[in-house]
């Protein structure tokens, strides 16, 4: 599921000089009193649509998938496996070449030194004064510029972090975060270096450098960040060959550590002390032409690891709307073998997190079919790879769509839904922003389930998970969740407690699955879909929606 350290500029953030971790031991074999227990419980009989949904979890969350990491043959076993499912539901192939399958060039992109940074012609030190990024679009990046200091690097339509700043052929050097005061979703987005570097390649920089403010640097210190900074990150290659930097924006080049920052600041007529006090809102933030020339020497490496998205179409019956598509999306891929927990279990199988989400999609498919009334707009069923790394599947579909990118009218998108409960209520993030609120409040209520707001405003989840790369081309999207009333919320906190990304998100000895709920939450999701596909109008942003307007959405302006 949905990662926040990704999403906050893994992809072009910095990262440790290291070797790639060993395999993990193998799992240690079951007891006897475990294999019966296993057998007994998938030995269970349940009605014929719940056993279904069971059959497509209990294998895409085998041991034998080993946790479907992106880029692995059983990724890939998995990927076919959903194609002929989706074959069976009577979907068309919407992938490559008249296949099911869509390539997706993932890279895995690293620092291949440990790079060379110098303010006027004085080195820094490396894992003392800075860390060096990647430039997933070149091997080596070399350049010299003076700096200029815009603190988070925001710009909205209430803040400008760039006012009477010229950045233009310079080096813009920002902070991870945003300022207070902003909606927890777009702070979200600000956050991210993703975000931050766009915004300067909009105000014709030519490169980042993150800032590690002195509260930072006492809970982290950069020795600690060395030790712990992810080796490799990945992306996707363009169709040249070169790394896609996620967001489109320019490389970052550095992450400075506190006492580098100070570094940079000399001369300048203020201590990088005194600024992040002003950017924590103790002070007034003002942003600033830096004295000193930063020169940049970084090299990358890029490694092929190519996966797949698996696309089936239902063709729309209305001639007059049948040409937009509806997108229902899932990812694929989990995390693959790591740390053994406490009973020597190396795999992280993914069970909820989301075997569950795949296997909703593919029997929403099959609901279709069944019902034997085709929907009015074509319906896109998408299972994408490397969520897991950062949203790349679906930012590799949503930017190189295998149908008409501006056909593509909603997303809604299914991402571990936590099925260990009765739910009596759904949540979908992102409901606010756009008309599909209305449409999902309505279906869930022909579905015999209720609508809540969004009960964790603060995680930001709107912008976490797959639905929001397609935001980011201008598409109406949800991420629809089962609700947290009743005994939902003690649930939910106790997956994220003890199996969110652990080997025990498993069929049986994971938490119990309630596959009526899974039913349930089925139903729903294939309402949802009709009601989206069958509307008189499509779906479209609310007038004013920041993320609406902020990617020219339909009807945001």
């Amino acid at each position: 599921m949905f990662r926040p350290a990704l999403l906050l500029g893994l992809l072009i953030s910095t990262a440790a000089i290291a070797q790639d971790a060993p395999p993990a031991p193998a799992p240690a074999a079951p007891t006897a009193a475990e294999l019966q227990m296993r057998n007994g419980e998938l030995n269970a009989v349940l009605p014929p649509a719940q056993a279904a949904m069971k059959a497509h979890v209990m294998f895409l969350a085998s041991d034998a998938m080993r946790g479907r990491d992106a880029g692995s043959p059983e990724y890939d076993i998995a990927a076919n496996y959903v194609a002929s499912q989706f074959y069976a539901a009577g979907l068309r192939p919407a992938g490559d070449d008249g296949s099911y399958l869509q390539k997706v060039p993932l890279i895995k992109v690293g620092p291949a030194d440990i790079g060379k940074l110098s303010l006027n012609g004085q080195a820094l030190t490396f894992g003392q004064d800075y860390l060096p990024g990647v430039n997933p679009a070149a091997a080596e990046t070399t350049l010299a510029a003076p700096v200029v200091y815009v603190g988070y690097g925001v710009v909205s339509p209430t803040r400008d972090d760039y006012a009477g700043l010229d950045v233009r052929g310079k080096i813009v050097a920002v902070v991870r975060g945003a300022p207070d005061g902003l909606d927890s979703e777009e702070a979200a987005h600000f956050g991210g270096l993703p975000a931050k570097a766009a915004i300067a390649k909009a105000k014709g920089a030519i490169g980042i450098i993150a800032l590690q403010t002195p509260e930072v640097s006492v809970r982290m210190p950069m020795a600690k960040t060395v030790a712990t900074a992810q080796p490799t990150s990945v992306t996707w290659a363009e169709a040249d060959g070169k790394g896609h930097i996620m967001g489109g924006g320019v490389p970052t080049l550095a992450t400075l550590s506190a006492a580098g920052a100070e570094k940079l600041f000399a001369g300048s007529g203020m201590s990088w002390a005194k600024a992040a006090t002003a950017l924590s809102g103790k002070g007034k933030f003002r942003g600033t032409a830096l004295k000193p020339t930063l020169a940049v020497a970084i090299k990358t490496v890029t490694t092929p690891l190519p996966s797949y998205n698996v696309a089936g179409i239902l063709p729309g019956s209305d001639p007059t709307v049948a040409p937009e598509t509806v997108v229902l999306s899932a990812h694929l891929d989990h995390v693959g073998v790591g740390s053994p927990n406490k009973k020597g279990d190396t795999i992280y199988n993914g069970a909820m997190d989301n075997a569950v989400g795949i296997a909703s999609l593919i029997e929403e498919a099959k609901r279709f079919k069944a019902a034997g009334k085709a929907p009015r707009r074509s319906i896109l069923f998408l299972a994408v790879t490397a969520e897991e790394k950062g949203l790349v599947g679906s930012d590799y579909f949503a930017n190189n769509p295998t149908i008409d990118k501006a056909r593509m009218v909603a997303d809604v998108n299914l991402d571990m839904p936590i099925i260990t409960y009765k739910f009596t209520d759904v949540i979908a993030f992102g409901a606010a922003r756009s008309s599909l609120g209305d449409i999902v409040k309505r279906a869930a209520a022909t579905a015999g389930a209720t609508f809540s707001p969004d009960p964790m405003p603060e995680m930001a989840l709107f912008v976490r998970s797959d639905h929001y790369r397609f935001v980011q081309q201008g598409v109406p999207s949800v991420f629809l969740w089962p609700g947290t009333s009743g005994p939902g919320k003690a649930a939910v906190d106790a997956f994220f407690a003890n199996n969110y990304h652990q080997p025990s998100d498993e069929v049986v000895q994971g938490p119990p699955i309630d596959w009526e709920s899974g039913e349930r939450f089925i139903n729903v999701n294939y309402q949802i879909a009709r009601d989206i596909a069958d509307a008189p109008q499509r779906p479209a942003w609310n007038k004013g929606d920041f993320f609406g307007t902020l990617y020219n959405g339909y009807g945001a302006k």
